[in-house]
């Protein structure tokens, strides 16, 4: 099976291995994430490079050819959507060691972390349903462990809810492989195509219909998520980020690549999806207005940041799709900073309630800059990322006729800035109503120590350099995007026609 392939998911699983050897050493568990996890993102790189110069590539574990062994595939989507999680990854490992107390006190952090890792790159380069599920179980048992990392109450109640909504999602996942391998006789993407075009259009919709749901509770899309903001908040900043980040990405990821690999044009239920798409967006948004904590506000924006990508996704059009995979590139970034950053207001202010905090930009104007940028690219404030990424899927739209849509996706913009500046004014500029509910830390002018805002100043710096290469990078979603809908050449590596 071809190295570049193999070596996201593994890497990690060996990492996970000698960190648990090494639990004796917090020194020896953090060279062994931090080199695992480079070595991750330069075998990424790689693999975008060939992927986006010779087309998809793909292996069979054992020798097995697909249909009937296990099956590993990238083509573009898989490839970036794998190199941006693992910076993403790199950098909160990052944080978390400069963070006192992230990880320090538990032994379980990094080989955790790094199971996680390896989860979320399966997802992404799995080319069968099966893989798929297994990967999505990977995740949650190392999500479970983060998510209540520190134990208290909160964290374990909100844990359980996370648990409890993951294993429903899990079950209904089961029924629809039972569902589909019942219909075909496979699980295999690739092969999946032609034989769900053969069922009858009844059946077909019924398990399109099927798996948004399976994936839509891991993407937190309207109506399913109602776990989400009670769940994120309580976490640890670090693991809190890479939820918000990359988690709901791997199920917006799912979504994306069975409805244009395994249901063919014309069946694709279009509608249903702009009708979500538009209710995420506005129901996060109401949600996040009405908020008064910075994690709180930040995770109903992951709900509603969600609906852009549905969006796109719903048009079924290269200028849709590309829209959305763009977007998805900016909104992983983005997100994740702007989560390190509340983790950074938090060290410094010993809140995240806005009332109890206050005047920051002048003792901490290192960490006001870092709130800033990404703020104004969630909100799509030129010429930031945000801005593109908007106005390629506001584009999209209006190609389409779907003016409704555009309409409700600017006014939600809008409301998203809105909510970025009630957490500027009360953390920044107002001053402090009450004293804050835990014992703020001297932070000095950077807003924290320097292992927690290095990495958290290269992924706003990163923001700043996508929309610099808005261009090259909208032309590879762009191609990213005919892939998806013209699968021809994902069929063909896989199943060697």
């Amino acid at each position: 099976m071809n190295a570049l392939l193999a070596l996201p998911i593994l890497l990690p699983l060996f990492g996970a291995a000698l960190s648990i050897g090494a639990g004796r050493s917090r020194l020896a568990q953090r060279l062994i994430g931090v080199v695992t996890l480079s070595a991750v993102a330069v075998t990424s790189v790689l693999l975008l490079v060939r992927v986006d110069d010779q087309g998809p590539v793909a292996g069979h574990a054992g020798g097995w050819r697909a249909p009937v062994g296990i099956t590993f595939v990238a083509d573009r989507l898989a490839a970036m959507m794998l190199v941006v999680s693992v910076v993403v990854l790199l950098a909160v490992l990052v944080f978390a060691i400069g963070q006192p107390g992230a990880e320090d006190a538990h032994v379980g952090f990094h080989p955790v972390y790094l199971v996680l890792a390896s989860g979320v790159s399966a997802a992404f380069l799995t080319g069968d349903l099966f893989n798929l599920f297994v990967a999505f179980e990977v995740m949650l048992m190392a999500s479970y462990v983060l998510i209540t990392l520190g134990g208290r109450a909160d964290q374990v109640r909100s844990g359980m809810t996370y648990v409890v909504i993951s294993l429903v999602a899990s079950t209904l996942f089961l029924a629809s492989l039972a569902l589909v391998y019942a219909a075909t006789g496979t699980v295999n993407l690739a092969d999946l195509g032609p034989k769900i075009a053969a069922l009858p259009d009844g059946f077909r919709s019924a398990l399109a219909v099927l798996l948004i749901v399976v994936f839509g509770i891991k993407a937190a899309i309207f109506p399913l998520f109602f776990w989400l903001p009670d769940s994120y908040p309580t976490a640890p900043t670090p693991v809190t980020a890479v939820f918000a980040g990359l988690l709901t990405k791997v199920g917006v990821y799912a979504i994306i690549r069975t409805q244009t690999l395994l249901f063919p044009e014309g069946t694709r239920p279009g509608t249903l999806l702009l009708v979500v798409a538009g209710l995420t967006m506005v129901v996060g948004v109401f949600g996040a207005v009405t908020q008064h904590d910075i994690k709180r506000i930040l995770s109903f924006h992951i709900v509603s940041q969600i609906g852009y990508m549905v969006m796109g996704l719903g048009l079924f059009t290269i200028a849709g799709l590309a829209g959305a995979i763009f977007y998805i590139l900016h909104h992983i970034v983005v997100k994740t900073t702007l989560f390190l950053t509340g983790g950074l207001i938090e060290h410094a202010g010993g809140t995240g309630r806005l009332s109890r905090l206050g005047e920051m930009a002048r003792r901490a104007p290192v960490l006001a800059v870092l709130f800033l940028v990404p703020a104004l690219s969630l909100a799509g404030i030129p010429p930031l990322s945000g801005f593109v990424a908007k106005f390629a899927l506001v584009g999209a739209g209006t190609e389409t006729s779907h003016y409704w849509l555009v309409s409700v996706s600017i006014v939600v913009s809008l409301l998203t800035l809105f909510s970025m500046m009630k957490i500027w004014s009360g953390v920044f500029w107002s001053p402090a109503e009450g004293a804050p509910d835990g014992t703020p830390h001297v932070v000095g002018r950077l807003g924290g120590p320097w292992l927690m805002v290095a990495p958290t100043a290269v992924l706003a710096g990163l923001t700043l350099c996508i929309a610099l290469a808005a261009g090259p990078l909208y032309a590879f979603s762009e191609r990213a995007a005919a892939d998806l809908l013209d699968p021809a050449a994902y069929v063909g590596a896989v199943l060697g026609r």
